[in-house]
Order: C-alpha cells, then sequence, then structure tokens
C-alpha cells in the first residue's frame, strides 16, 4: 500500500512539474541572446515566474518520493510503474497545453499504459 501511495506521489508531482514548467517555458519564449548578460535576464525573468517556481518544487517532492519508494519497493516496480507519468503528461500535453500530438505518441502511450498496467495485476 505504501508503494503505491508513493508512486502515486511521483507520478502526480512529476506530472504537475513538467506541465507548469512547459506552461511557463512557452510563456516566456525563445532566448535569442545567449550572451552573458542576456543569459542573466533570461534566468532574473524566470527566477520571479511563479509557475516554474512551483514546477521545481514539483520536481524535488517527485525526486525525494522516488527515492522513498525505490527504498520501499523493488527498482523492477518502481521505474517502469513511474512511467505512468508519460501517459499523464501527453493527455494533458494535448488537452491543456493544446500541443499536436501524432498517431505514433498515442500508440506509444498505449504501449506504456499497458505495461504499467501488467504491473499492477
Amino acid at each position: 500500500m505504501k508503494a503505491w501511495i508513493l508512486l502515486g506521489l511521483v507520478v502526480g508531482s512529476t506530472v504537475l512539474s513538467d506541465v507548469l514548467q512547459s506552461f511557463e517555458m512557452k510563456r516566456h519564449g525563445e532566448i535569442t541572446d545567449l550572451g552573458p548578460s542576456g543569459m542573466g535576464r533570461a534566468l532574473a525573468a524566470m527566477a520571479r515566474r511563479k509557475f516554474l517556481i512551483l514546477a521545481v518544487f514539483f520536481m524535488a517532492i517527485s525526486f525525494f518520493a522516488f527515492i522513498a519508494l525505490v527504498q520501499s519497493a523493488d527498482l523492477s516496480f518502481a521505474v517502469p510503474a513511474s512511467a505512468a507519468s508519460i501517459v499523464l503528461e501527453t493527455i494533458l500535453a494535448r488537452l491543456i497545453l493544446k500541443e499536436a500530438v501524432d498517431a505514433r505518441r498515442w500508440w506509444g502511450v498505449g504501449l506504456v499504459a499497458c505495461g504499467v498496467g501488467l504491473l499492477s495485476a
């Protein structure tokens, strides 16, 4: 039971982190000035972005939850089961971020979902 709770925490926080990070990076736009001053301005601007700060927070939760998961469950379960985040990220990328997801990616998501389903049986 503890392993499933930790897995849910890993998957949920990973998905939240990736979606928030993608959203904020799209909002910021491309960095065109790659010189030291341009990079400094870009880093300063990103440090003020609320969703990006929240994304880093969720990344930390995901990391520490994953460490706890591999301590309490077999690695052969923890790593493949955490791939469920790919399924949720793809769905949210399509629904929330309005990204185009081609058929090949949907097939991959379906295969990952089947694999995670086999692990849970």
